[in-house]
């Protein structure tokens, strides 16, 4: 995305000079890496640094009226500390003020100190792998930093062999089987890299101390679950547990290890390019004045920022004081992004390129309205993509009304694997829209709230978050309140989520989504997307997902080819209308549609199209139907079945046994649903080859099924 927006504007430039006479781009100030703080700012005399272009249009502002514009001249800008953008440097009224690339250049800002001073190491290195033996180099080094940098990315930490915990750990112990467990010289500055006990998570624990009888790693920090074998996955076969930073196992080229006591980094080195350390976490601050505690902040206005690349930021850590978002999947207000818009409206983030980072690109935290982020590539990200991070369930609703499109998103996740392409948390009536997500390793787009339960409840997770001052109570009080006591709090509501392509979600871990929405608020809309070759391994995933206790959320009109497990799961009340779900690969589940928490009273499922080339093919699964005299299930959830939905119009239909639809309509239309779905061939154009359209005189058109037009998803150029 970023080279075809610097084609575009040097294409630009040369059809105006292609007589020799190309006109100057102008701007207010100019920035170059050549320049210098103490010029006037012009072009023939730009500043160095972003923050003194800042201080000057502090400046300006008293004597100007309208737009400022400050160019910034292509070169690598290395900065030191946050670049603080506050309420001085607001755009008054409509105007705006807009940091942007110089047409045709790329201004890349970077936080990578260059390591210098590389020496290969001499003779033995106790502990070493014989592997790695007279093939590592080593620098001196001051402080700690948790990734490392080449000009092809991130350099890996050297890692252990992956290993299944045993049983008997906690959240700050991991019990490490006698057959991995080693003498690891610098344990004390290793960090433990743990699923822990569930499939959807992943924490990075510093170490404390290491029970070498017991064979027991205690973690300085609690994990979100239990350190124990998966209990989602096959816990015999899939490794959950690596140790990291440690010289015993720096066996590969491009791994490195960190000595803080001895002020050495040990490298094997890959490639000859310079490798840097980062300093920041965040390059770009702009903050209002934001009342944590109160009912109103500040917002800083009409900031944009155009063109521009930002690499080179620090991997976060977990704190101790920390509050998690679901599932700690990230956290409450969290200074982990390149880019932090932190109390801001009617900002801009355009055109520009993050990429080779240990955190995420772009957060919108707390007060953040009218906020647009478009035509930006985000990739390599060793966290998130996008943030929309509200304040906590109370009475403070102001992150809203924001605008997602078009940007490109893929391999978030990188270091944290969970981390989403997009995240909505606390954030509502915002527009998500012709993004294209790919390639991340859990689920590529998640609105999110708190679920009911948490405000009954303690701990890191969702609870921390809650604001007790407004909403009057406390966890004890509030233990076994409805979802309608509740949602008033949550703020994640009348989100519309449309236009999206998202392919290739679910890399690594298990028991994800291509989209997945629970503890939102009402009005939620999931409409239009093509979520497609959600290729993978791993099991109990979807590619629309609502979850537990999730109501009054649309999923409509989305098209789902080649999915893994399940196309569509339904639960409560969602409605399911004018899907198409076609060719969902299986084993392990293959469900078209699952409905999975009921009773489905008010919810729909019509119109839609489920359509297979298999002939072992199961169109829905409901949850315990060989149980339909219970009332709940054995884990206390009400049964869910299709007949306590409105279900019909729906068209059935595999090509290498019609009469599985045939079968199941029997059942259903017995059930008293599905009196108008048919088992016919829907006559899509070409299938095959992922064209569904409809030909001429096809049945879902007589039925109102309403075509999936695919030329308007996705990237816009």
């Amino acid at each position: 995305m970023m080279k075809i927006f610097s084609l575009i504007l040097l294409a630009a430039l040369l059809l105006a000079g292609r007589d020799g006479c190309a006109e100057t781009p102008k701007a207010d100030f100019y920035v170059s890496p050549e320049g210098s703080d103490a010029g006037a700012g012009t072009l023939s005399s730009p500043f160095a640094t972003l923050e003194r272009a800042r201080d000057a249009v502090r400046i300006l502002k008293r004597k100007k009226t309208g737009d400022i514009v400050v160019l910034v001249r292509g070169g690598t800008y290395r900065l030191d500390e946050t670049v603080v953008f506050g309420l001085k440097d607001s755009g008054e009224n409509n105007s705006t003020i807009a940091y942007a690339a110089y047409p045709g250049e790329t201004p890349v800002f970077s936080s990578g100190r260059e390591i210098k001073g590389w020496k290969k190491v001499k003779g033995l290195l106790p502990g070493l792998p014989s592997a790695a033996q007279g093939k590592v180099w080593e620098a001196k080094v001051s402080g700690s930093f948790r990734t490392l940098y080449n000009d092809e990315g991130l350099l890996p930490r050297a890692q252990s062999e992956g290993f299944i915990p045993e049983e008997g750990g906690g959240r700050n112990r991991v019990r490490i089987p006698k057959e991995y467990f080693k003498d690891w010289k610098n344990a004390q500055e290793a960090e433990i890299i743990v699923r822990p006990h569930h499939a959807w998570i992943v924490n990075i624990l510093p170490i404390a101390s290491v029970d070498e009888k017991q064979q027991i790693v205690h973690t300085s920090i609690d994990s979100t679950y239990a350190m124990n074998p998966l209990h989602f996955l096959k816990a015999d076969k899939i490794p959950s547990c690596w140790v990291e930073n440690v010289l015993e196992e720096l066996d590969e080229s491009g791994e490195w290890v960190l000595d803080t006591k001895k002020g050495t980094v040990y490298l094997w080195p890959r490639g000859k390019t310079p490798v840097v350390a980062p300093q920041l976490l965040e390059l770009i601050r702009v903050e209002g004045k934001v009342d944590k505690e109160g009912p109103k902040d500040i917002p800083v206005r009409n900031l944009i920022f155009r063109g521009l690349t930002f690499k080179h930021g620090e991997r976060y850590q977990v704190a101790e004081d920390d509050a998690g978002l679901q599932h700690d999947w990230d956290f409450l207000d969290k200074p982990n992004a390149l880019v932090r818009l932190r109390g801001t409206e009617k900002c801009t983030i355009e055109a520009c390129h993050f990429l080779h980072s240990g955190s995420g690109a772009i957060r919108v935290d707390l007060h953040g309205q009218e906020n647009k982020i478009s035509g930006n590539h985000i990739e390599q990200m060793g966290g998130a993509g996008i943030l929309l991070c509200g304040y906590g369930p109370g009475t403070k609703d102001v992150n809203k009304n924001n605008l997602v499109y078009n940007n490109h998103v893929h391999h978030t996740g990188q270091i944290y694997w969970h981390s989403p392409g997009i995240m909505l948390w606390q954030s509502g009536e915002n527009r998500v829209a012709n993004n294209l997500i790919h390639h991340t390793d859990y689920t590529a787009l998640i609105i999110s709230g708190c679920m009911t339960e948490f405000f009954g409840k303690g701990g890191r997770e969702l609870t921390r978050t809650i604001r007790w001052h407004e909403i009057g109570g406390s966890p004890k009080s509030f233990k076994g309140k409805s979802l309608e006591e509740v949602r008033p709090y949550l703020h994640t509501h009348d989100n519309l989520i449309e236009y999206n392509e998202i392919h290739h979600a679910m890399q690594r871990l298990g028991d994800g989504n291509a989209i997945y929405i629970r503890g939102a608020g009402a009005g939620n809309v999931i409409r239009r997307n093509y979520i497609h070759h959600l290729v993978t391994p791993m099991i109990m995933q979807c590619a629309v997902r609502t979850d537990g206790g999730q109501m009054d959320t649309l999923i409509a009109e989305n098209l789902i080819y080649k999915c893994t497990s399940q196309g569509i799961m339904a639960k409560l009340n969602t409605r399911v209308e004018n899907n198409i779900v076609a060719d969902v690969i299986a084993p392990p589940r293959g469900y078209y549609l699952s409905v999975r928490e009921g009773p489905l009273t008010g919810g729909t499922i019509k119109r839609n199209i489920f359509y297979s080339h298999k002939p072992d093919t199961e169109f829905i699964s409901e949850l315990a139907s060989g149980n339909k005299n219970a009332s709940e299930d054995r884990r206390g959830r009400k049964i869910a079945r299709v007949a306590d939905a409105d279900a019909d119009y729906n068209i059935y239909y595999s090509t290498a046994n019609p009469e599985l639809g045939e079968d199941l309509l029997r059942k259903n239309q017995a059930d008293g649903v599905d009196q108008h779905s048919r088992a016919v061939d829907p006559l899509f154009v070409d299938p095959e080859n992922g064209d569904f359209s409809f030909k001429p005189g096809a049945p879902a058109l007589e039925m109102g099924i309403i075509p999936i037009d695919l030329s308007k998803i996705g990237l816009r150029y």
